[in-house]
């Protein structure tokens, strides 16, 4: 039988795996060579929502830890520990809900998350995928809180890669991490279904010519789809 999540058990369970996860990723990271190019979407006015493929959530943990952005979570068990590191890595409170359960409430969280004035990161082929098939939250978000959309793209040599659905990558110490800031995609105010499709098309789109551009800047030749991944 699972502990109970409202026990004192459980609380001090997710506490001391998200203490240990966040130290973990801390030391990870400090060996890593990161390059960074693209214009610096922290020097926009005005409200922003980030977005990277769900394979680059390790890199994006680590590389803007500290700066109070808010990640949507789900609320899911996975997803406490997940908050859990978040939190001490310096990430704002998380948003938690998911696209299947509590979307509308998910939504509404994040709209005053931005405009709270933090930056919502969103990783817009999770929670369970397919991998780099966009969702129309991001387009949805960055429409309804009239923020500027800013894809990134993510690549690291060499790394481990997971057997999971996004194929997640975790650089391995000392290795070369890339990333990529693309241009801020503004939205109209008030879209309606077709002008979502196309943005969110646009923003798919962009993140793959960003991730695929980042893994080339590593000598990396980048995959024809998800699952044909580049080597070391």
């Amino acid at each position: 039988m699972s502990t109970p999540r409202d026990s004192l058990l459980y609380r001090l369970r997710v506490r001391a795996a998200g203490l240990a996860g966040a130290l973990f990723l801390r030391a990870l990271g400090r060996t890593w060579r990161v390059t960074t190019t693209g214009p610096d979407p922290f020097a926009l006015t005005g409200p922003v929502v980030g977005a990277v493929w769900h394979e680059g959530l390790f890199v994006a943990a680590w590389r803007w830890r500290g700066r109070g952005m808010a990640v949507p979570v789900s609320r899911s068990r996975d997803g406490d520990l997940i908050d859990g590191v978040l939190a001490r890595l310096g990430f704002s409170e998380s948003p938690r809900g998911s696209s299947s359960r509590g979307a509308s409430s998910l939504l509404r969280a994040m709209i005053r998350a931005v405009r709270a004035g933090h930056i919502v990161a969103v990783l817009p082929d999770g929670p369970r995928g397919p991998a780099r098939v966009a969702k129309p939250g991001a387009v949805a978000l960055a429409s309804a809180a009239g923020a500027a959309l800013v894809p990134v793209g993510i690549a690291a040599r060499p790394c481990l890669r997971f057997g999971s659905w996004d194929r997640a990558l975790l650089p391995l110490p000392f290795a070369r991490v890339h990333c990529i800031y693309g241009a801020a995609i503004r939205l109209p105010k008030r879209s309606g279904d077709a002008d979502v499709e196309h943005w969110r098309a646009e923003l798919e789109a962009s993140l793959d010519r960003l991730r695929d551009a980042a893994a080339r800047e590593l000598g990396l030749a980048p995959p024809t789809s998800p699952l044909e991944e580049p080597g070391p």
